[in-house]
């Protein structure tokens, strides 16, 4: 479904996405032939600019592999919220389902957009914002596979192309938060495009998680690293230039980043493992889940 939004955005359009091959993008440049090295693990700050360079490119290089790997399990028009699989069909973070018809919501860090399409199944008037070009060229395959297509933005998510109070809702499963390194100036951002009374809910890792390695099998049991060690994980090349970065905060820094931005806490919601759910995702896995939360979801509000 296209449609103008109130808001102003900038960006160029989105071209459809060649056929996704069955494994991650080649590199660009001399080396795109050769398999490339294997970047280092390292523990070391990371600001704003470098965060957001490593992490785009990450995505745009990844993004074939990562729709192909779960691409199925995301569906083209479901709001999944995590790797546990918890719908917002039932959840309803966002609010009654019939709440939503009519509203302006925007989706950080929305990937193919798939919850976009679901908000839009709803009568809602999303639209999906994400840093990755290459994610959005998957949004604009499946939307020239579908008769209706959703408004799609490349931005940074601590700098929203939006006028102020444009949103009624805005949302993020597993979008931008944990990769940014100001989360107090996204969240203001975020606050900025919502007018007053607006929700604003997103899904991350949860931080306990921090403390153990990520690995789905029982050596991801065991606690190896300090939960208060804020020091980014950063992966480099052999320069020494970072290629992808993550960012650590507390639950308590959450509660209170979001205070300062200006938003009150009606909820934290940590999903568990259904029994249903026999899939492993990255470090996600049952036996994990049995034992240890692996989501955090912030239900908020705009006063």
């Amino acid at each position: 479904m296209n449609q103008e939004h109130g808001a102003h955005r900038h960006g160029t359009p989105v071209p459809a996405v060649p056929p996704v091959p069955a494994g991650p993008a080649p590199w660009s440049g001399a080396a795109a032939n050769a398999e490339p090295p294997e970047p280092e693990a390292a523990r070391r700050p990371s600001g704003a600019a470098e965060s957001a360079r490593a992490n785009r490119g990450w995505w745009d290089r990844n993004a074939d592999e990562y729709q192909v790997e779960h691409g199925t399990f995301l569906g083209d028009d479901r709001f999944v919220w995590c790797p546990e699989g918890l719908d917002e069909m039932e959840a309803e973070l966002l609010g009654p389902l019939e709440s939503l018809r009519g509203l302006d919501v925007l989706e950080i860090g929305a990937g193919a957009a798939q919850c976009s399409r679901w908000l839009a199944a709803q009568g809602a008037r999303p639209v999906a914002l994400d840093l990755s070009h290459r994610q959005l060229q998957h949004a604009r395959r499946i939307d020239d596979e579908r008769a209706d297509s959703v408004a799609l933005v490349q931005a940074d998510a601590g700098v929203l192309p939006f006028r102020d109070g444009a949103f009624d809702l805005a949302c993020s499963a597993y979008g931008a938060i944990p990769f940014v390194a100001d989360q107090v100036g996204v969240f203001r951002e975020v606050r900025r495009v919502l007018r007053p009374g607006g929700r604003w809910v997103f899904s991350v890792t949860h931080p306990v998680r921090w403390a153990f390695p990520d690995e789905p099998g029982p050596e991801g049991l065991t606690a190896s690293m300090s939960y208060f060690d804020r020091t980014p994980y950063v992966e480099q090349d052999g320069s020494g230039r970072a290629v992808y970065v993550e960012h650590h905060r507390t639950l308590g820094d959450r509660v209170r980043d979001l205070g300062a931005a200006g938003f009150r806490l009606l909820d934290l919601v940590e999903p568990e493992w259904p029994a249903w759910n026999t899939q492993e995702w990255g470090g996600w896995s049952p036996l994990r889940g049995a034992v240890l939360p692996g989501t955090a979801i912030f239900v908020c509000v705009r006063d």
